[in-house]
């Protein structure tokens, strides 16, 4: 049986009233995308039709999904919203935590010893409020969710950028940061920009050595690393319905390196398949009910271009293999004579180092099949492999059965290297150098869904290739970036020319899945009683204090932190990497608070002036001066300030050092947001010029704070180090209920004050 089978049943029993209501508000024939949408609404029965690609709607996600790195500091925030348990169905999945280097069970050992900290607190906090909690090893978040808990028709978001992979199941599936996560597990509603809609026309049949993965490769290459921004892909047509469930997640995995907000594809007989065979009949049945709502009306599906933004044609029976790389996810290139000549011309590295299959794009038990029986072809023929292999399953399920099936045998046979079902390489925890900055110029082959510098490996001169994973396989016996499977040979031990024949493999296990401990913790029915597990003396872990708020009259005699010059992204104020071993210490990460942003008086980045002694500092080192003075600061920044991943981080730990307000010529929407639901002033330029007013000793008051109101700019008088004064108008965006999250220190204080009424 599935997982809250009646919050299932409660989604479709309320769907086919709020389609046809929206159908009728809207006044035509309504997409799949948008029947998800309309049935998600926060108020409920659609009552106004909304604007593609400009209306922010308020919605109720049906379920979360957390990842190891992420869940930290969202949880620790969680715990400061006074509820005794998740407002909907939650999991924490540890995942990323998990280093790939002598394979799966020694990398897991190190990773329990290392991390293990963080992993008895992810764990002790489920337990106590709620959420259901995948240990490691247990699998990839992606690949368990779909497994496990996503649903046609459904929303759920996540921590994690790849949550889109559940679109595979006919779900509206967005990547969020922690800050959303926790406002859905508090109770709140979850505000989205509705999407615009391109729609991708698959016909004819995929065959051969074409993959899943060769669709989304080509989809990359027509609307590149940005065409997806702001819009849902919609997947449909005969070529569509021919695809596996798991080849449809693999599709929609990677809608996220074309910038979509999410992908997903109609309900058909292949998920139905799926959900049966991962023991969720009564998912299927109940999804059977209500089917013709979880695909889009046939008028849309017939004429597309009346219902769709931009619609992409792709014929199946005319697509090949692809390579796309590298460097980026939309650099496509036909495998053979294409390859050859493209990286003869960039002189990408010929040889081959590796081949690696698996990730949350490419580890079900289909994928690993395909890729298998290309390896027992390398041993039934006699071939030797000339790149290293590695291979993540994606869960324990998927791993545990593929070894009852002799598939991970295979190609234990050919000395591949078996890691931990887990991220490992796909998100850089993969120990390959002992120096990656100064190690050598190569190429390695993925059936990943990220190739960007260092992503793997941590080595710039690593030119990763995005491929299936039967061609991933295909390329690493052969060792060469240039090899056709389609068309060349191969000497073999015996010195005799052998071609590989077309790659088989199962959709399902033909024996049916099989588990023995798939790594599953259910949380206690009363978590009163569990104690979260934090030590007062860790490095990597902090219990989170309510931020104070800010008096009126601390915004008198503001100091300047930093002036930014140009781009200043959520990766520029709180920097990844290794920091990421502190995303659950908000006092140790927050020294690395604006260190990658450009200081307009000298171009140089963490080097600012402490006006307190005169000395050039590291931004949170100056920061913490002022803080010890009980003096508070801003920060002025340019266009687009905190772009970026929607990285609670970036907002936090300027608040905990002490930064009041940002001052900038525009916000990414999402961070000005998260600024006001940490209680900061995010606010505006009403002239832009006035950037250019702001000197390096300046000292700021907020003159009409006390009057702080929705549409009502504040008046900032800049005094200048020669006692000169500019007087400029700050626009904002606040409404009545974010000045309340700012007067009472945060949004999560008003939570905890609200829930304890």
């Amino acid at each position: 049986m599935a997982f809250d089978i009646d919050m299932i049943k409660g989604v479709y029993a309320t769907m086919a009233d709020r389609v046809n209501k929206a159908r009728e508000i809207v006044g035509k024939p309504l997409t799949l995308s948008e029947k998800i949408l309309y049935s998600h609404l926060w108020d409920g029965t659609p009552t106004k039709a909304f604007t593609r690609g400009k209306d922010y709607v308020d919605f109720a996600p049906d379920r979360i999904a957390l990842q190891d790195a992420t869940a930290q500091m969202a949880l620790l925030q969680f715990m400061q919203a006074g509820k005794k348990k998740v407002a909907v169905p939650t999991t924490t999945h540890c995942d990323h935590l998990i280093q790939a280097k002598n394979g799966a069970e020694a990398d897991l050992k190190f990773a329990n010893s290392a991390s293990s900290e963080v992993f008895d607190f992810l764990e002790s906090v489920s337990n106590k409020y709620g959420l259901g909690f995948w240990k490691p090893g247990a699998g990839i978040i992606h690949q368990v969710v779909l497994e496990n808990y996503a649903f046609p028709g459904g929303m759920m978001i996540g921590t994690d950028s790849h949550t889109v992979n559940a679109g595979g199941l006919g779900m509206v599936a967005i990547g969020v940061g922690g800050a959303d996560a926790v406002d859905v597990m508090a109770g709140m509603a979850w505000e989205l920009k509705f999407p615009k809609l391109i729609g991708v026309r698959l016909t004819g049949k995929i065959s051969g050595w074409t993959a899943p993965k060769d669709v989304i490769l080509k989809v990359a290459e027509i609307l590149t690393v940005k065409g997806g921004t702001g819009a849902i892909v919609e997947y449909f047509g005969p070529g569509a319905i021919s695809l596996s469930c798991t080849g449809k997640g693999t599709i929609c995995n990677m809608g996220a390196e074309i910038g979509a907000t999410t992908s997903t594809f109609g309900y058909d007989e292949s998920m139905e398949r799926y959900l049966r065979a991962t023991e969720r009949a009564d998912v299927a049945d109940a999804a059977n009910d209500v089917k013709e709502h979880l695909t889009a009306d046939p008028e849309v599906y017939a004429n597309p271009e009346n219902y769709f933004d931009q619609v992409i044609d792709i014929d199946l029976s005319k697509l090949g293999p692809l390579l796309n790389g590298p460097f980026t996810p939309d650099l496509s290139t036909p495998v053979g004579s294409e390859m050859t000549e493209k990286a003869k011309e960039n002189e990408w590295p010929m040889q081959v180092e590796w081949g690696l299959i698996g990730s949350c794009t490419n580890s079900s038990y289909e994928d690993l099949s395909r890729a298998s029986s290309i390896a027992q072809q390398a041993l039934d023929k006699g071939l030797k492999m000339k790149a290293e292999l590695g291979i993540n399953p994606g869960s324990e399920q998927v791993r545990f059965t593929a070894e009852r099936d002799g598939i991970i045998n295979v190609f234990e046979k050919l000395d591949a290297k078996i890691f931990t079902n887990a991220c490992g390489p796909c998100i850089g925890q993969w120990a390959r150098y002992s120096d990656p900055k100064n190690a050598p110029k190569n190429s390695i082959v993925h059936s990943f869904n990220r190739n960007f510098a260092k992503r793997a490996d941590g080595n710039p001169n690593t030119h990763a290739f995005v491929a299936s994973p039967e061609i991933t396989a295909a390329i690493a016996i052969a060792g060469r970036l240039d090899f056709n499977p389609l068309t060349d040979s191969l000497i073999n031990e015996n010195g005799q020319e052998v071609r590989f024949d077309e790659p088989t493999g199962w959709e399902l296990p033909p024996k049916g899945f099989e588990v023995e401990d798939a790594g599953f913790l259910a949380p206690e029915a009363d978590g009163s009683g569990v104690s979260v597990k934090v030590a007062g003396d860790s490095e990597r872990l902090q219990l989170l204090e309510p931020f104070v708020p800010i008096k009126n009259e601390e915004l008198q005699g503001v100091k300047l932190l930093i002036k930014a010059f140009g781009k200043c992204t959520t990766d520029h104020i709180s920097m990844a990497g290794p920091w990421l071993r502190f995303r659950g210490h908000l006092d140790n990460i927050s020294n690395n608070t604006l260190i990658g942003a450009v200081n307009a008086f000298n171009k140089k980045t963490n080097f600012v002036k402490n006006q307190l002694t005169g000395e050039y500092e590291g931004v949170p080192d100056t920061q913490r001066a002022y803080k010890a003075a009980g003096i508070k600061t801003i920060v002025v920044g340019d266009h687009n300030y905190g772009e970026g991943s929607s990285r609670e981080h970036a907002a936090m730990q300027p608040r905990h050092l002490g930064v009041a307000a940002v001052i900038v010529k525009s916000f990414a929407r999402i961070h000005e947001t998260n600024l006001k639901k940490q209680g900061m002033l995010g606010l505006t330029f009403a002239n832009e010029s006035d950037y250019d007013l702001i000197k390096e000793d300046d000292t700021f008051n907020f003159v009409d704070i006390a009057d702080f109101a929705p549409d009502k700019p504040l008046t900032i008088e800049v005094v200048h180090a020669d006692g000169s004064k500019d007087t400029i108008l700050a626009n904002h965006t606040y409404n009545d209920a974010q000045i309340g999250w700012f007067q009472e220190g945060s949004a999560l204080n008003v939570i905890k004050r609200e829930n304890a009424s």
